[in-house]
């Protein structure tokens, strides 16, 4: 089973900067697409941000130009590095991990903007 383990939410001020990571273990042979969603109480759950094994990304309108997606494939590892963190940023962070149309998440990690 593929298992998905996100760390680096927490508190954070209007316009401070936080970096996520997750880390995927299990027998995976290959990776469609890898990305990051949230959920805000109360809201859908939306993409922030993904990218693909050659390193193609997608990043949703409000978190163009503040966030960054990246992965280390030798580590296991995605990052999401967010800047400019705004009050409409809070929310609790997912890593997702697609392979052949199977969708398997972490366990979220919270993320709170305020001051």
């Amino acid at each position: 089973q593929v298992q998905l383990v996100e760390s680096g939410g927490g508190l954070v001020q209007p316009g401070g900067s936080l970096r996520l990571s997750c880390v995927y273990s299990g027998i995976i042979f290959s990776i469609d697409v890898m990305g990051w969603y949230r959920q805000a109480p109360g809201k859908q759950r939306e993409l922030v941000a993904r990218i693909t094994s050659g390193d193609s990304t997608v990043y949703a309108d409000s978190v163009k130009g503040r966030f960054t997606i990246s992965r280390d494939n030798a580590k296991n590892t995605v990052v999401l590095q967010m800047n400019s963190l705004e009050p409409e940023d809070t929310a609790v962070y997912y890593c997702n991990l697609r392979r052949r149309s199977i969708d398997y998440w972490g366990q979220g990690t919270q993320v709170t903007v305020s001051s």
